[in-house]
């Protein structure tokens, strides 16, 4: 009898930058000080990396612009982001989980949705759903993606499709959409979510996740706000 191979489990990644006051979420000032912005993105990010932590997978790589912190939790490799545009990092995030691992699935997620369940990853990529998908497309409410998936990453593939797409525009997904249409791979559409960029999508964000690091936050920044006003 032919043994059967198990399906290999993916590498999760998450890229992101070190949450330094004045070099991240700079769209919530002022409502924001700088100080408060950058433990936004801290908070937000901590609940990604915790969130993703109970997703199934072989490996977890941080993909990281800037040194790790005290939020960073057990179980997660800290790799470096190489140079260039949005687009050169994300094709090269891909090209190293095809390395590190040259038969899982790769999945990339941003750091700006910490209401994301870990269900809404857990079921789509599992071995009995993946089956007959080459490709996972996270819509984001602005016209961009939260997150991307390959379930066979490699150097060339990822280049193909993220090389070129413009990228924090309202028309990123529709471009890196019609790149997968025009290679013929199967999408699997994962939840529409709110990338956190200004002070409303914050309240939003907040509002679905009450329960988050985020929203916990938020509030703190807001308490803090009134006081000081």
């Amino acid at each position: 009898m032919r043994a059967v191979l198990a399906a290999p489990p993916p590498t999760l990644l998450v890229i992101a930058k070190a949450p330094v006051p004045g070099r991240v979420k700079t769209r919530l000032t002022p409502s924001c000080s700088p100080e408060q912005a950058a433990a936004l993105a801290e908070a937000a990010l901590t609940d990604t990396l915790h969130t993703l932590a109970t997703v199934p997978a072989g490996r977890r790589l941080l993909v990281l612009d800037g040194e790790p912190g005290r939020w960073l939790p057990p179980g997660w490799q800290v790799v470096p982001q190489c140079a260039g545009g949005l687009d050169e990092r994300l094709a090269a995030a891909f090209t190293l989980a095809a390395r590190l691992a040259p038969h899982a699935p790769a999945l990339l997620v941003g750091m700006d949705t910490p209401q994301l369940p870990a269900a809404a990853l857990a079921e789509p990529l599992s071995a009995v759903e993946r089956t007959g998908v080459d490709a996972w497309y996270g819509p984001a409410a602005d016209g961009g993606f939260w997150a991307f998936g390959l379930a066979r990453p490699t150097e060339e593939l990822a280049r193909r499709l993220l090389l070129g797409v413009p990228m924090s525009t309202a028309g990123t997904g529709a471009a890196l959409l019609e790149r997968l249409a025009r290679l013929d791979l199967t999408i699997r559409q994962l939840p529409l979510l709110t990338d956190v960029d200004t002070i409303r999508d914050a309240e939003q964000v907040a509002a679905e996740a009450p329960g988050s690091r985020f929203a916990a936050r938020l509030r703190s920044s807001h308490a803090t706000g009134e006081a000081a006003g």
